[in-house]
């Protein structure tokens, strides 16, 4: 079923949760990924998704995404889609979780705003009381241990951040939805919190995923195995290495930080975090 002319989006739910017969789950936290810069967020998610075994709650379709379709690793295509999944509470993960990852955010401000309110109203079902968001900060520069900046409409959760070694951010903006949902979450009482790994911008940064979801973890309270992801971070910093031997001679990288980070030197009236 496409989307509907009026507001450009259609939320299929799965044969095994439909709308009827939700899964039942006590105030879960949200956590959000929107694909963008590195996809450091993304990684993080789709990575706790596996570990989690989340099952799929639904799948949200936009006429605001690229007309295109994307082919999975199975060979099949389909649509371009953003999608849902929960896990429920076990002996491990004390907290039901839901989980949105996606193919990509959508091209209108106005489809943002739009698919931003549809997703916190299916989070709204289920009493969430709290939402997160990964992404990248975006430095220019490669660095051997990503550092986390973090920002909340939360004063409470700012204050923790000093103890989970989370730079809290002073300025600037968080562009796209990785903002957005939060700063919506708010108007509908919900505490939001944005989380972004340091990235050069130049490479897909597993090292910056990891370093993400390991603040993620230590704020929700839950353990998973990040074998995985230790991997892909692996992989990561010889990709780097390698660009770095091959611009060898070839000049420095360009150094800089976004306005809002802490230590940053550059005027703090102008940027954003993508």
């Amino acid at each position: 079923m496409l989307p509907s002319p009026q507001s450009g989006i259609n939320i299929v739910y799965s044969s095994s949760s439909l709308s009827s017969t939700l899964p039942q789950l006590q105030s879960p936290f949200l956590i959000c990924s929107f694909p963008g810069t590195g996809y450091v967020g993304k990684i993080a998610i789709d990575h706790l998704i596996e570990e989690l075994h989340a099952k799929l709650l639904a799948d949200i379709y936009c006429t605001s995404f690229p007309p295109q379709i994307m082919i999975r690793t199975d060979g099949v295509a389909e649509l371009m889609k953003n999608s849902i999944f929960y896990s429920k509470a076990t002996s491990s993960n004390d907290k039901d979780i839901l989980l949105l990852t996606g193919d990509s955010q959508p091209s209108s401000p106005e489809s943002q705003y739009v698919l931003s309110e549809q997703i916190l109203d299916i989070a709204a079902k289920f009493n969430t009381k709290e939402v997160f968001t990964l992404g990248a900060a975006i430095t220019g520069v490669f660095v051997d241990k990503p550092r986390v900046y973090g920002t909340s409409t939360d004063a409470d959760t700012l204050k923790a951040f000093n103890k989970l070694n989370i730079l809290t951010m002073n300025t600037g903006s968080v562009a796209g939805m990785n903002g957005l949902i939060i700063g919506i979450a708010k108007l509908h009482k919900m505490k939001g919190t944005c989380l972004l790994g340091e990235s050069s911008g130049y490479v897909v940064d597993a090292k910056a995923s990891k370093a993400v979801l390991e603040s993620l973890l230590s704020i929700i309270a839950i353990k998973i195995d990040m074998t995985g992801l230790d991997k892909k971070a692996k992989d990561t910093e010889m990709l780097i290495q390698t660009i770095q031997q091959q611009a060898a001679g070839g000049g420095r990288p360009l150094e800089s930080q976004q306005p809002g980070m802490p230590g940053s030197d550059r005027p703090s009236n102008t940027g954003y975090i993508s």
